[in-house]
């Protein structure tokens, strides 16, 4: 059975040296004290490396099943998920009111990571629930909050989004579900949702929907489109369940991975529903949703990755097979561990600088969202908003990368099931398609986020990184390795941004043939940002005497990695967008 180890000691250590949470002046982050979130990191570790990791395979093996209407979760899930529950992980970050902890979001989301390494597909129920709790908590009356946020927050209620139906995936302007209007202020939903990630299950007493529907009078396209809560259990003025809605399963989708969560056909045949924020301004709501979602898939992606490498590094410190070309490493062996070859460490070093550095950048997207959301500071929310897109497109892209190169670290045993090896690889796949599959993202990044406010953020992010490689240049220990690799990536990125804006209003497709390769040099650009800010505290805290000498060296060794190995790529996905749209649209289409 593959391991799991929980990170402690790196999340600690983004959480305080280079984040400085409990300096921050955000509110209740004083509270935020290293033995304080160290407690709640080894619990939430204990968690997932002894009761959720296990069930891993078990997922996996089993699957879900849909007998006489009813989604079947695998051995073991039901239990589990009551531990999650009883021990307030679901709540951990909600709002105090609902019966939430309130800690901040940061936290969940450094939580979050081990439960989604031991077991993605489990996890995705109580994620779910958290982005459709965000989107009511955000977007509903009272009453609604009062009725459904309660059971949410404690997950005795999980939740949906339901947006995919057979014949529009991105293209949410082409949906035909349909909400008519009723006397008493209800609608009545009628049509067919694809993909539903838990959209049933025996996990929980009810599940409540979130569904993107037309109501009459929206007009054409994604303007005419509302959202609404669709309960599977009709509930009683005193929040007790009533009779059963007129929603049902009526397939389960057979996957690649994340065999363990229920991905739903739903049929809505005259459910009742009740509208979720403003008539015809569904899409707003459900971004809310969506853009949690999207840097929890990020997340994903490097968090799928993480177990995938702790597996591969331990094979290749225990599997013997050749000799180092220096001279033998293990001379009372039969063969050197594997670990000894250069191109085997060079695989691994990719994947530890990647899962590290994307583990920084989740963690300081999330402190962003809480300066955003308990301040109400305008330019964090602008930064976030312009770095999700990255954070899912990249992040998921590079994540699912990893999972093969540690595949490929064991060879033949990697390719057998008996080793796990394969199941981090499928679950990780879907990471790059839903919530937005990873070409819209891009396409996001370049065609919205760019422009967004006149093009505020990105030149505030520019800026940063300006002035901390500026603030760093008399450090003489790093300038030379760290920052000056830092400065040359970011002048990347910033040529390609002049040449869309020289060239995009000519001709669109120059952009648009170039995004993809855009959001890869954002993304390995923020990835050398978080590595120089972990090189910095690494550095000081070498220089103070304080922490662990070995831990830190290794950081800034793996700094040095990063900045070598994988932040140069920017200079080859700069010559791709510099080549503009010719050779991608020359071919046409009749010719393929």
């Amino acid at each position: 059975m593959p391991i799991y180890e929980p990170p402690i000691r790196d999340l600690q250590f983004v959480l305080h040296e280079v984040l400085k949470l409990s300096q921050s002046d955000l509110p209740g982050h004083d509270e935020l004290e290293p033995e304080f979130t160290e407690a709640v990191l080894e619990a939430a570790g204990k968690l997932s490396a002894e009761v959720l990791a296990p069930l891993n395979i078990i997922g996996d093996q089993q699957g879900c099943v849909l007998e006489n209407g009813v989604v079947r979760t695998p051995e073991g899930f039901r239990q589990a998920f009551e531990q999650v529950k009883e021990g307030g992980w679901t709540a951990l970050d909600c709002d105090p009111e609902y019966g939430g902890q309130g800690m901040p979001y940061v936290l969940g989301v450094a939580t979050g990571e081990m439960f989604v390494s031991a077991n993605m597909a489990f996890n995705m129920y109580q994620g779910l629930t958290h982005g459709a709790y965000s989107a009511i908590h955000a977007h509903g009356t009272d009453e609604q909050k009062r009725t459904y946020l309660p059971k949410m927050v404690s997950c005795d209620w999980t939740g949906t989004m339901n947006l995919t139906e057979p014949h529009c995936g991105t293209d949410l302007g082409l949906l035909r579900t349909r909400a008519e209007p009723q006397e008493d202020g209800s609608y009545r939903i009628t049509g067919q949702k694809i993909f539903i990630s838990a959209g049933d299950h025996d996990l929980a007493e009810n599940v409540i929907h979130l569904v993107l529907a037309k109501a009459p009078g929206g007009g054409e396209g994604t303007k005419g489109i509302s959202l609404f809560i669709v309960p599977k259990f009709l509930v009683n003025q005193d929040g007790s369940l009533g009779e059963r809605n007129a929603v049902s399963v009526g397939a389960l989708e057979h996957k690649m991975g994340i065999h363990g969560n229920a991905t739903c056909v739903m049929n809505y045949d005259g459910a009742r529903g009740w509208l979720l924020g403003d008539l015809h301004k569904g899409m707003r709501a459900m971004f809310t949703m969506m853009n949690e979602a999207r840097l929890g898939v990020g997340l994903q992606g490097y968090a799928a990755a993480v177990p995938a490498y702790q597996n591969a590094l331990a094979y290749a410190k225990d599997r013997l097979q050749g000799r180092a070309v220096t001279g033998a490493a293990n001379p009372q062996g039969p063969a050197d561990p594997l670990i000894v070859h250069p191109d085997i460490r060079r695989s691994l070093m990719d994947q530890k600088s990647f899962i590290e550095g994307a583990r920084a950048l989740v963690l300081w997207g999330a402190h962003l969202i809480d300066r955003s959301h308990l301040t109400g500071d305008a330019d964090a929310e602008g930064l976030i908003s312009l770095l999700t897109p990255v954070i899912k497109g990249f992040l998921t892209d590079r994540g699912f990368d990893m999972t093969v190169q540690a595949q490929q670290v064991l060879g033949g045993h990697g390719y057998v099931e008996e080793w796990g090896m394969s199941q981090f690889v499928r679950d990780a796949r879907i990471t790059m398609i839903y919530e937005g599959a990873n070409g819209i993202q891009a396409l996001d990044l370049v065609g919205r986020k760019l422009a967004q406010d006149g093009g505020k953020h990105v030149l505030a992010f520019f800026e940063m990184i300006k002035s901390f490689c500026k603030e760093q240049s008399a450090n003489e220990a790093l300038a030379r390795d760290i920052i000056d690799p830092l400065k040359a990536a970011s002048k990347d990125l910033q040529a390609a941004a002049t040449f869309f804006m020289e060239r995009g209003m000519k001709n669109p497709n120059d952009a648009l043939a170039g995004s993809y390769d855009f959001m890869h040099i954002f993304g390995h650009v923020s990835l050398g940002f978080m590595w120089a800010r972990i090189a910095v505290a690494a550095r000081a805290a070498l220089d103070a005497g304080t922490g662990d000498a070995a831990f830190l060296k290794a950081k800034l060794a793996t700094a040095r990695y990063y900045m070598a190995r994988q932040l140069p790529m920017t200079g080859t996905h700069l010559a791709r967008i510099r080549s503009g749209a010719e050779p991608v649209m020359g071919l046409e289409a009749e010719a393929f």
